[in-house]
C-alpha cells in the first residue's frame, strides 16, 4: 500500500513538474488603475493557490478561537465528578489506548 502511495506522489510531482514546463510564456495580470504584473504563467497559478490557501485559513480562524475557548471551559457537570474520583477511585486515562489503530 505504501508503494502505491509513493507512486501516486511521484505521478502528482512529474504531472506538475511538466506542467509547469509547459507552461513557462508570461502572463500579464492587470490589477485596478492600470497596474499590471508580468510573470510566467505557473507562477501566477501559484500565487492564486497560494493565496486562496491563506484567505480560507483566515476564514477558519475565529471558528477555531470559538472550539478552543469552548474546550478550555469546564463541562457543566464536571464539578460533581470531581470529588468521587478522588474518593480512591482508579482515575481514567487521558486518552483512549492505541494498540489497535
Amino acid at each position: 500500500m505504501r508503494f502505491l502511495v509513493w507512486l501516486l506522489r511521484a505521478f502528482l510531482f512529474f504531472a506538475l513538474f511538466a506542467f509547469a514546463l509547459n507552461n513557462r510564456h508570461t502572463a500579464t495580470v492587470h490589477w485596478f488603475f492600470g497596474q499590471s504584473w508580468n510573470a510566467p504563467l505557473v507562477i501566477v497559478v501559484l500565487a492564486a493557490f497560494a493565496g486562496g490557501c491563506a484567505v480560507g485559513v483566515l476564514a477558519m480562524v475565529p471558528a477555531w478561537w470559538h472550539h478552543r475557548r469552548q474546550a478550555a471551559r469546564p463541562a457543566p457537570g464536571a464539578t460533581a465528578a470531581a470529588p468521587a474520583a478522588a474518593e480512591g477511585a482508579e482515575p481514567l486515562p487521558e486518552h483512549p489506548p492505541r494498540e489497535g489503530l
